[in-house]
């Protein structure tokens, strides 16, 4: 029996820490949506974290960016060319940017760059006692750490995910040109001809989910650490894991969710 309740306890406790996880996540969700009506509104702040997350990320996009759309052209140009099949290389590299690739990666780059910063910044203020400063002097952490960071995640992730489908399909183009002896007017003119209306909403609406993703959880973790700035690490890795894991889990669901969309429409 005691083994039995040695058992109950543990598989208890692996239970029980993802489920406060969840609860204190959808707290956290339900002070954001709360607080975002009411009065001040931080537009300085706002835009800081805009430049730190978008204008500071962007050389890391560019090269992910350009080097996915140059394998992809690559891996569809030789495994086609069997077939004769390379003029849809330009189709198939477009659509798996804007509608995957795209978001994906620009999603896990800002996970690991982004995420972490916020969770460890956030940690930091939390181990100086900043954070009890802020609510000493009547000031919500909500309002001027928490709806900054994720209205600025929201805004700049979809122009990054923009971004990326432009210098990707680049990538493409060079590598179609190049290597696969495509003619780049041919090239550019199959992508804007069978690149359509579906495809950017499908890739903008899985970086707005994305980039809620990545926020949320890193503003969530960098908030509770308690045990001083050994906890900030740990906040860190579990800020990029969460994103990380949510953006793949996410996409499937996501992806299904557009297919029934553009079935319907």
């Amino acid at each position: 029996m005691s083994n039995t309740n040695a058992g109950q306890t543990k598989l208890f406790k692996y239970i029980e820490a993802p489920l406060l996880e969840l609860g204190g996540i959808t707290q956290l969700v339900k002070s954001f949506f709360s607080e975002l009506r009411t009065k001040p509104f931080y537009f300085n702040l706002l835009i800081e974290q805009i430049y730190f997350i978008g204008v500071k990320s962007l050389p890391l996009i560019l090269i992910t960016a350009i080097s996915s759309g140059m394998v992809l052209a690559l891996q569809y140009g030789l495994g086609l060319e069997k077939f004769g099949g390379k003029p849809y290389v330009p189709r198939l590299v477009a659509s798996s940017i804007l509608r995957e690739m795209g978001p994906v990666f620009t999603g896990l780059m800002i996970a690991a760059r982004v995420g972490a910063g916020i969770a460890s910044e956030i940690g930091s203020m939390v181990v100086t006692q900043q954070i009890d400063a802020m609510r000493a002097l009547g000031t919500s952490p909500i309002k001027r750490i928490v709806i900054p960071r994720i209205l600025a995640c929201l805004i700049a992730l979809p122009i990054l995910v923009a971004v990326c489908a432009v210098i990707g399909n680049i990538g493409g183009l060079i590598v179609g040109q190049y290597e696969l002896g495509l003619d780049s007017a041919f090239y550019f003119r199959r992508v804007m001809e069978t690149s359509n209306l579906k495809d950017y909403i499908a890739g903008m609406g899985k970086a707005v989910f994305f980039s809620l993703f990545i926020s949320i959880p890193a503003c969530y973790y960098g908030l509770n650490v308690k045990n001083g700035t050994k906890e900030v690490g740990l906040a860190t890795t579990k800020a990029v894991v969460a994103g990380s894991l949510l953006i793949f889990v996410g996409d499937f669901f996501l992806t299904k969710l557009f297919w029934i969309i553009e079935k319907w429409l």
